[in-house]
């Protein structure tokens, strides 16, 4: 998995870098959200952590997987 920030990588990891499982992040998730097919649970890391600002553009690359971007919006307050 990786993250970039208007093409900059910033966190590039492996699950087994995890703390916990992903079965125990599934099973802490679901006591609060209700979990359906297609959904993603992005988790962070430390390493890379900065601000993002309005226009920013955050790609998560997953191995096998269409790449997920967003652009970052304006605050909503």
């Amino acid at each position: 998995m990786a993250l970039t920030v208007n093409g900059e990588v910033k966190q590039d990891a492996d699950l087994a870098d995890l703390i916990w499982s992903v079965p125990e992040v599934i099973a802490y998730v679901s006591r609060f959200y209700r979990l359906e097919a297609g959904d993603l649970i992005y988790t962070g890391t430390p390493a890379g952590v900065g601000a993002v600002v309005t226009g920013d553009v955050v790609t998560v690359s997953i191995d096998s997987l269409e790449d997920c971007a967003v652009t970052v919006g304006p605050k909503a307050f």
